[in-house]
């Protein structure tokens, strides 16, 4: 793999368990169960549909993106932002994922910090 496309896939996959740890936090389900490549149940499923959509939302990624840093196709990831974009008509949710866009962001805003080896 090129060390370019290498450097981008990583951080996806940091940026993308950013997400998977915060809705975990918030929604008490666990960041192992979302990422298994089996078929979700209900709770699980949900969960790691609103952390794909904080991805897209607050990285501005596209789609495909998405999909590829969270292990899923293009049209998973499409649909999992979609139900994420409808449930913001509901004010608990919404007023979750603003909270999530404003810690997530936070962290990526926050100044780095070189550790030594």
């Amino acid at each position: 793999m090129d060390e370019a496309l290498a450097k981008i896939w990583r951080e996806d996959r940091i940026r993308a368990g950013l997400a998977l740890q915060l809705v975990s936090a918030s929604t008490g389900v666990p960041r192992e169960r979302m990422e298994t490549q089996a078929r979700l149940e209900g709770r699980a499923c949900r969960a790691r549909w609103l952390a794909m959509y904080l991805a897209y939302v607050t990285f501005n990624w596209p789609m495909d993106r998405v999909g590829h840093a969270f292990g899923l196709n293009r049209a998973t990831a499409a649909a999992a932002c979609r139900w994420a974009e409808d449930g913001r008509d509901l004010p608990a949710l919404d007023d979750l994922l603003d909270r999530l866009e404003q810690s997530a962001r936070a962290v990526l805003e926050a100044p780095a910090c070189e550790l030594t080896a």
